[in-house]
């Protein structure tokens, strides 16, 4: 670890105790006690107030009602905080607007030099689904749905919620327990329970057209929602081995449910199990799809007929249309 960084890591070590000695730094930081007493006298330096206690059991502590020193941010960690930055533009995330004044924030605390360094990253960095086109990261086009926020505050104070959307132009209130909150396909989803039919449904936010908390008195515990939804899990029914090629196809893109489970310590090669619902079309073609884009790096150990058949189906059909 550099100094710089040593340094910085040190005096957040210290703000989190009320009391330290130089061996517990010592300890901490693997450093000699010169280094450890050099190290020290630096942070006090720099402004933070130490407060040295004599004796048997002395050490340091910070004053109390005291100032402390502005953060220092290395090169790497300042490059690290705006390509964060700039890999949510254009993703409709929620408190858009804190990200840009913590963008100004952050750009006002670096030196010259480093905000050089920014604005040439701006310019060459691209990510996945963004453009040269999109907008600049100071910029707010590209705001989230607006009960977004309101949705998530709410989910913070409670999980239970009663919720109201839009659905072919009437409004239907619907009382849920928020399992997950997740994005997918550029649209912002609700998985819940739905405490009326007791079973899970999952929601567009964009269809959100009011949410608020949902009164104590009519809950189903959640031990007994988790309970509900573990008897209704379906069986496994498509088990699939995965190569280098596909796990890298599987990272650009896969469905919510499906996961993988490394098989060496290299991640060269996974297990995916998953259910799909033969009698839904719609669930049945997105599978299909998502096969053929995994590619030929794959290993089916158990599927159902109807899957091979739409993804033979599939498979043709392109090989058609490519011949013409």
């Amino acid at each position: 670890m550099k100094k710089v960084e040593r340094i910085n890591t040190i005096m957040r070590y210290i703000n989190n105790r009320s009391q330290f000695t130089i061996s517990e730094i010592m300890r901490e930081f693997h450093i000699s006690r010169s280094t450890a007493i050099r190290d020290i006298r630096e942070i006090e330096a720099l402004g933070m107030p130490l407060v040295a206690e004599v004796g048997r059991d002395g050490g340091y502590f910070v004053m109390h009602n005291s100032l402390l020193p502005g953060v220092r941010f290395t090169d790497n960690e300042v490059k690290a905080l705006f390509i964060a930055f700039m890999a949510t533009r254009n993703a409709e995330l929620p408190y858009l607007k804190s990200r840009q004044s913590l963008a100004e924030k952050l750009l006002g605390l670096i030196s010259n030099n480093q905000q050089d360094d920014l604005v040439l990253l701006n310019q060459i960095l691209l990510f996945e689904g963004t453009t040269p086109h999109n907008p600049d990261l100071l910029e707010l086009s590209d705001l989230p749905h607006p009960m977004l926020e309101k949705l998530i505050q709410n989910l913070l104070m409670d999980r239970y919620l009663w919720i109201a959307i839009e659905e072919e132009k009437v409004i239907k209130p619907y009382t849920i327990y928020l399992l997950n909150l997740y994005r997918e396909k550029s649209l912002w989803l609700i998985e819940g329970f739905d405490l009326k039919e007791e079973k899970k449904k999952v929601f567009p936010v964009d269809q959100l057209t009011d949410v608020k908390p949902y009164p104590a008195k009519n809950r189903l515990a959640q031990k007994k929602i988790l309970e509900k939804l573990s008897q209704r899990e379906e069986e496994i029914n498509l088990v699939m081995e995965l190569g280098p090629t596909a796990i890298a196809q599987y990272k650009k893109y896969h469905p919510l449910r499906a996961s993988i489970s490394y098989m060496n310590p290299f991640q060269t090669t996974a297990i995916l199990k998953i259910f799909v619902h033969v009698n839904k079309p719609e669930e049945l073609t997105e599978i299909t799809n998502w096969l053929l884009f995994l590619g030929e790096d794959i290993k089916v150990r158990e599927a159902p007929a109807e899957v091979l058949e739409g993804v033979q189906e599939r498979a043709d059909s392109l090989k058609e249309q490519l011949s013409r």
